[in-house]
């Protein structure tokens, strides 16, 4: 992939960012972002949150979490099947550039990056049923890397095309399934890529818009 790199531990950053505290910082890192924020159009009229951004080895913010609906409970039980959420990430649409000490080269990022986060972060939120912790290690690690490549080919069979609203023009998306929810990745005309993911709402009745105003959010 052109656009991220796995970083162990510390699954929702790309290569060579820093996550910034979902506490006080939170709203302050969204709105350093040069980008504009979307989450769900307002057909979605349930509770929204800030969760966290990612910033790249040049400081600046690249990436951010917007979370809708119900908090994900990270247990494989009977109250996961009744969680109802979708998180949206947007992605800066930047391209190859000079890293701060002129020493190396930061990567671009694409729709594949929006579609490696949203993957990622469903694992985050995810414990399969029956499950222990040193297992769930294990698992995490392996999933991660599939997560990793179909990111990394998203003209492949894992993945579908979906229409989905985007500021109300009918935008295509990159869609898959699994048993722990579902994932899908575009682009903006914005200058932004989105990744969204989540359970117990149906991914075919979203829409996305950009937000006017993030500190609503907080």
């Amino acid at each position: 992939m052109e656009t991220t790199s796995r970083v162990d531990a510390q699954p929702s950053a790309m290569e060579g960012e820093q996550q910034a505290p979902i506490a006080g910082e939170t709203l302050e890192g969204f709105l350093m972002a040069p980008f504009p924020w979307y989450g769900l159009d307002e057909a979605f009229t349930g509770p929204r949150r800030l969760l966290s951004v990612g910033t790249a080895a040049d400081g600046c913010v690249e990436h951010g979490s917007i979370a809708h609906g119900d908090e994900p409970t990270v247990r494989g039980d009977a109250q996961e099947e009744k969680e109802r959420f979708t998180v949206v990430v947007t992605v800066a649409a930047n391209p190859v550039r000079r890293s701060p000490d002129g020493t190396g080269l930061l990567e671009a990022t694409s729709v594949s990056s929006a579609a490696w986060l949203a993957g990622v972060g469903l694992l985050s939120v995810t414990w399969p049923a029956q499950m222990d912790h040193t297992l769930r290690d294990d698992w995490l690690e392996q999933q991660t890397e599939t997560a990793w490549a179909l990111a990394d080919d998203l003209a492949g069979s894992a993945w579908s095309t979906l229409s989905l609203p985007v500021d109300g023009v009918p935008t295509p998306f990159h869609y898959r399934e699994s048993e722990f929810g579902w994932v899908l990745a575009g682009s903006t005309p914005e200058g932004v890529h989105v990744g969204a993911y989540g359970r117990g709402m149906s991914a075919y009745g979203v829409g996305f818009s950009m937000i006017k105003d993030i500190t609503t959010y907080a």
